[in-house]
């Protein structure tokens, strides 16, 4: 006797009985940082998922002690800010490769001056000779400052660099540590509020390759050819969680949201200070301004940071940015009457 079963069963016995779907690993090692968001959020809201991938997240102090993990493959991709190691790795020949922009122009950093400077430096000709905080050797903080000596004439050399974490920044131009610092949102404007310094100058106003890219992903070059498809949909599913943020930037419906994101993942801890302050820009697509690295490592090679210029062809790789724009089609604010420039 032919046994009839009922269309919810049979459908249930062929699901179980079909082998589990596999889904590709990838691994990123991640800065944690306001553009660090789109990463958690693509994972949180299953844009990985949805594209078939299994992403796990590695919490990095700086995308520069990643590099010899993505060179051989031990992790795929990472996340954070550009730096002279990166034109460094490329140029040595290790299969690295830039594929998506994380954050860009405008940046909301400032130069922040020692209060009873305010009557004596009154340009950047008048930084010759001073010390001015940077976060970290060889970053793109260091590009930013050198753009704006070089607007007068000035080189790094006519200046005492000194490094100084973010934190320390403020508390240095009070005590005399420091006469200027490049800062970044909030502890710039924390330093102003507390009275510990007084803004300045926009460094963006002396750069001429805008925007100015300063979070990246960089990817291995291996990966990608042995995986092209993998690392396709998993550069999509980023742009997709861009745009996500560029909303929130923008204050979009999904403010909040993310807001909430950040919290929970511990990218900034304090609710008050992230809802208020300024949040960095980025492109919709995650497209990278070529003239805008090329200027970056140019730069570099020539206060000798760096030895050796790469190949403009193999520190950008534009095909998923390329590939975003076309799939995910033409990016539509939600909020038309924000009047915040990028995120565009």
């Amino acid at each position: 006797m032919r046994r009839i079963f009922p269309a919810a069963l049979l459908a249930s016995i062929l699901v179980t009985s079909a082998p589990a779907q596999q889904r590709t690993t990838v691994k990123v090692a991640v800065v944690p940082s306001i553009p660090s968001a789109s990463t958690y959020l693509a994972l949180d809201k299953g844009y990985f998922r949805d594209a078939g991938l299994d992403v796990t997240i590695e919490r990095i102090d700086s995308l520069s002690r990643a590099v010899a993990f993505l060179a051989t493959n031990q992790m795929q991709v990472g996340q954070g800010g550009i730096s002279a190691g990166f034109f460094n790795a490329v140029a040595d020949g290790l299969p690295l490769t830039m594929t998506l922009e994380a954050g860009s122009t405008p940046l909301y950093h400032q130069i922040i001056l020692r209060s009873d400077l305010k009557d004596t430096v009154k340009t950047p000709a008048d930084l010759k000779g001073r010390k001015i905080g940077i976060s970290s050797p060889g970053s793109a903080a260091v590009y930013e400052i050198g753009m704006v000596l070089d607007s007068v004439g000035l080189k790094l050399k006519d200046v005492d660099i000194k490094y100084v974490s973010y934190t320390q920044m403020g508390p240095a131009l009070a005590n005399g540590a420091l006469d200027a610092a490049l800062q970044v949102a909030p502890f710039g404007e924390i330093a102003i509020e507390q009275k510990m310094a007084i803004g300045w100058i926009d460094p963006e106003d002396h750069i001429k390759q805008l925007p100015l890219t300063n979070v990246f992903y960089i990817a291995n070059s291996d990966w990608i050819k042995q995986s092209p498809d993998v690392a396709r949909k998993f550069f999509i599913a980023l742009a997709r969680a861009g745009r996500d943020y560029c909303e929130a930037y923008h204050h979009g419906p999904n403010r909040a949201e993310l807001v909430d994101l950040m919290i929970n993942n511990k990218i900034v801890t304090d609710r008050a200070l992230l809802e208020r302050m300024d949040w960095q820009a980025r492109d919709p697509n995650g497209t990278v301004n070529l003239a805008s690295v090329a200027s970056m490592q140019t730069f570099y090679k020539q206060e000798k940071i760096i030895d050796k210029e790469a190949p403009a062809g193999r520190l950008v790789d534009s095909s998923f940015a390329e590939a975003a724009a076309k799939e995910l089609g033409k990016f539509e604010l939600m909020n038309k009457s924000s009047k915040l420039k990028g995120c565009r």
